[in-house]
C-alpha cells in the first residue's frame, strides 16, 4: 500500500508531513517547524514516530525537533553535508542514498541552491517527494548559500520525476508565487486557471501544497526557463535557460 501522508500546517505559513506506512505501522515526520500541532496529529491518528527526516538546517524545519523527540523518541536522519549545524542526527545521508519508511525505499536528491546541503526524499511507488524549500508550488527558494545556476540544476533533478509525483513543498507561498508568475508568462492559459483555483482553496482554508509536479511543469515559471514564451517576453530568445533561470530567480526576488 501506498504511505498515507498528511499535511500539517505549522507556524505562519510552513508545513510538515506525516508519512505512514499501513503495512508495517511505522511513520516518518518529514521537517519538524514547531511541535505542539504535529503532536496533536499524532494524537488525532494514533501513529507511531518512528523517523524524522529533514530536508535542511532552517529553523523553520527543525525548531519543534526537540520538544518532539522528548515525547516521541525516534531515528533523525538529515544530510551528511548539513550535519554540523543540525540537531544530532542517527543516520547521515547524501544524493543517491535511500532511505525506507516502513516498508517503502526512497531516495536522497541533493537539491542545494536555497542552502547548501538541502536534501529531497523521492518515494517512487508513492508517487510523492518532499521537497521543502527547493521547488515549491508555483515558485522556488530564495537561493541564500548556493548559487542561481546550482538551484537551477537542482530543480531539473526534481522536474524530470514522473509527471504524477506529488510535490510536498514546506510553505503556504503559492498564492504570491501566482502573483509572481503571471509578470513572467501572462499569457499562459493554465497558470491563469491554477491561480483561480488557488483562490478557491485559500478562501476555504484548504492548503495547496500537495501539488502535481505536472501542474508544476505547466505553471511554474522556475521549470520554465526553456520555454520560448517566456524567453521572448523576457527578451531574451534563445538565452540558455541557466541565464533565463537566473533572471527569473533575481526579478522574484526583488517583487
Amino acid at each position: 500500500m501506498p504511505l498515507d501522508i498528511r499535511t500539517i500546517p505549522c507556524l505562519a505559513d510552513n508545513y510538515a508531513f506525516l508519512a505512514h506506512d499501513p503495512d508495517t505501522g511505522d511513520t516518518a515526520l518529514i521537517d519538524a517547524p514547531e511541535a505542539a500541532p504535529i503532536l496533536a496529529a499524532l494524537a488525532e491518528t494514533g501513529w507511531k514516530l518512528t523517523d524524522v527526516l529533514i530536508t535542511h538546517h532552517h529553523y523553520d524545519h527543525v525548531d519543534g525537533l526537540q520538544n518532539l523527540l522528548a515525547q516521541h523518541p525516534a531515528r533523525v536522519t538529515g544530510a551528511s553535508a548539513d550535519a554540523h549545524r543540525l540537531p544530532a542526527l542517527d543516520a547521515q545521508v547524501a544524493d543517491g542514498d535511500m532511505v525506507t519508511i516502513g516498508s517503502e525505499t526512497g531516495t536522497v536528491i541533493d537539491v542545494s541552491g536555497h542552502t547548501v546541503g538541502h536534501i529531497a526524499f523521492h518515494f517512487p511507488a508513492s508517487r510523492a517527494v518532499f521537497t521543502a524549500d527547493s521547488l515549491m508550488a508555483l515558485g522556488c527558494g530564495r537561493v541564500f548559500e548556493g548559487t542561481k545556476p546550482q538551484m537551477h540544476d537542482s530543480l531539473q533533478k526534481l522536474a524530470a520525476l514522473p509527471g504524477d509525483t506529488h510535490v510536498y513543498s514546506g510553505h503556504e507561498y503559492t498564492t504570491a508565487n501566482g502573483k509572481f508568475a503571471l509578470t513572467i508568462d501572462p499569457e499562459n492559459t493554465d497558470l491563469i486557471s491554477r491561480i483561480r483555483e488557488v483562490a478557491e482553496k485559500r478562501a476555504s482554508g484548504t492548503p495547496t501544497v500537495p501539488s502535481l509536479l505536472s501542474e508544476e511543469r505547466a505553471t511554474n515559471p522556475f521549470l520554465r526557463a526553456h520555454d520560448p514564451a517566456i524567453q521572448a517576453h523576457l527578451g531574451m530568445k534563445g538565452a540558455d535557460a541557466t541565464d533565463v533561470f537566473t533572471e527569473i530567480r533575481t526579478r522574484k526576488d526583488n517583487f
